[in-house]
């Protein structure tokens, strides 16, 4: 790409949600200040994605994926591709506001020890996405949407892994930030490398937020700008296969960070997994 130095790299991996990904990329056409590079990476939809997206954005970049590769492996792909001096990978079910990016680069500029940075995230509600959280434990695990959860909501382990006693209304360094809007530094990108692909769908934003901490980095929190976001558009079209590779990204992701022998890891695959079951079953009840 020939011209100034590209300020930010968007990547958006998308697989048959058109409308949502249509109504991200006119939002990004709101940010006349920075030099955008839009990064598309299809995972095999069949909503005419692909022949839309030419003829409306022909301004963005577009990988056509010949199946579904998973998110960690696309958006490896549009981090390749990626020449920016910042590279966000985005989800296509989220609305920008306008200079919504400039505000998020003029933030990164002014902390340079963050290796990555995440907006505030809104549901379209407009109420508050808890994407800012601690590293995830084995006892939040039993809690959060589990029946364990229902049963006890206001369970201390979920409440501290969500950080729900905090406002998210102030710059924070945190643990990790949702992948829906993750914001990496360069440098930081350089240094840690892409994501995992073993993380097939699920966990891999954890993971990598892991490996920017033991690189040396932080990971900000900002409260501006805030970015809507639906959330599920994508997993919702295949909800069992969706619990069963999250379950197992969960899975590598506790191997990964939080077991300390084949034992626990033995532990954690039996309990994730009866955890998945238990998610799983009242969806074959129905379809039964």
């Amino acid at each position: 790409m020939s011209g100034p130095p590209v300020d930010l790299s968007v990547g958006l991996v998308s697989w048959n949600v058109w409308a949502d990904l249509r109504a991200c990329l006119l939002s990004l056409r709101e940010n006349p200040g920075l030099r955008l590079q839009v990064i598309v990476v299809d995972n095999a939809s069949a909503d005419d994605t692909v022949s839309r997206l030419r003829q409306e954005f022909p301004e963005a970049e577009l990988i056509v994926n010949a199946e579904n590769r998973g998110f960690a492996a696309a958006s490896n792909q549009a981090l390749a591709a990626a020449e920016g001096r910042y590279l966000l990978l985005l989800n296509p079910d989220t609305v920008v506001p306008p200079q919504g990016l400039e505000e998020l680069v003029a933030f990164a500029d002014q902390h340079p020890e963050a290796g990555i940075v995440g907006p505030q995230l809104r549901y379209p509600d407009g109420s508050l996405q808890y994407s800012a959280r601690h590293f995830p434990t084995i006892t939040a695990a039993l809690f959060r949407n589990t029946w364990l959860g229902r049963l006890f909501p206001k369970a201390r382990a979920v409440q501290a892994y969500l950080m729900t006693d905090w406002d998210h209304t102030e710059v924070r360094e945190v643990d990790w930030v949702s992948g829906a809007a993750l914001l990496i530094r360069r440098e930081a990108y350089e240094q840690v490398g892409p994501l995992d692909e073993r993380f097939y769908w699920g966990s891999e934003d954890v993971d990598y937020a892991w490996r920017v901490h033991k690189a040396g980095w932080q990971v900000l929190y900002t409260p501006a700008p805030r970015i809507i976001h639906t959330v599920g558009r994508s997993t919702d079209q295949a909800v069992r296969r969706t619990i069963v590779n999250t379950h197992r990204s969960m899975y590598r992701l506790y191997c990964k960070h939080l077991a300390r022998n084949p034992l626990s890891c033995g532990l954690i695959w039996l309990g994730v997994w009866l955890r998945a079951g238990l998610l799983l079953l009242p969806l074959w009840l129905r379809r039964r």
